[in-house]
């Protein structure tokens, strides 16, 4: 067909992409799947075991750095993008996976979480998007990727500060998608339900999971491999036509 020229297979050989929360759970998932997929790996985490990560990516026959990195310091974070690029060259994807999750009773909830979740969950992916959004239009192009939730979309009981800092994510999302269009950076954002990352599975466990499942069509949780293979999509070429969009991985729960 005139026009399509992508790779069908989703290949992302000879892309480099940065993860942030790269250590564990969804983070994880994406990195070692882009690993498999042909890209190198730039990931940011202030834990240590994003070392264990590397080797396993090195496993693939891929390089990866690993940089240990609060990105709560944001006055750093364009010396991260620096040394990012200077290593591999370049960042072709940026996907912004790195959150928290404070949660109160609205009537309760302090400041200082309040802060704290924008800082990470909004500020962070807007900071670091800016920076290697920067060396993406000198490059001529790349795609980001914010890791949202369905928590931006709707309400949910105790999540205040959550629902509104990634509420606020996928509206930078669609600001940036339309902004930088034009220097061929497409912009989406993924918005997943309750994922079943080892944290996941501690917060979700026993009567209040299978409460939850109750009220997701598909009756279960998300795995963070497919939260990966939605963001493995949206990193890709065959999405070049995609920008401005949230893909909702929610077995159903926001359609109600």
């Amino acid at each position: 067909m005139e026009g399509v020229n992508f790779s069908t297979d989703f290949s992302l050989e000879g892309k480099v992409t940065l993860v942030t929360g790269g250590a564990q759970g969804i983070g994880k998932a994406i990195a070692l799947l882009f690993a498999q997929k042909g890209a190198d790996l730039i990931l940011v985490d202030m834990a240590e075991e994003v070392k264990e990560v590397v080797q396993e990516i090195e496993g693939y026959g891929r390089k990866a750095l690993p940089l240990i990195f609060d990105l709560t310091d944001f006055d750093k974070i364009p010396q991260i993008v620096d040394q990012s690029v200077k290593a591999l060259g370049k960042i072709d994807i940026l996907v912004n996976n790195a959150g928290v999750g404070l949660l109160d009773d609205a009537e309760n909830l302090s400041q200082e979480m309040w802060d704290k979740t924008m800082a990470i969950n909004l500020k962070a992916p807007f900071m670091l998007s800016q920076a290697v959004g920067r060396e993406m239009i000198k490059q001529g192009g790349g795609k980001i990727i914010n890791i949202s939730s369905q928590a931006g979309l709707i309400a949910l009981d105790k999540h205040v500060a959550y629902c509104a800092s990634k509420a606020g994510l996928i509206g930078m999302t669609k600001v940036l998608a339309l902004e930088w269009a034009e220097f061929g950076i497409r912009v989406n954002a993924v918005a997943p339900t309750v994922v079943l990352t080892e944290l996941g599975k501690k917060a979700w466990a026993g009567e209040v999971g299978e409460a939850m499942k109750q009220k997701i069509p598909v009756r279960r949780f998300a795995y963070p491999e497919e939260i990966a293979a939605g963001v493995l999509y949206l990193a890709s070429d065959a999405s070049d036509m995609i920008t401005g969009t949230t893909l909702v991985i929610d077995g159903g729960y926001t359609i109600q």
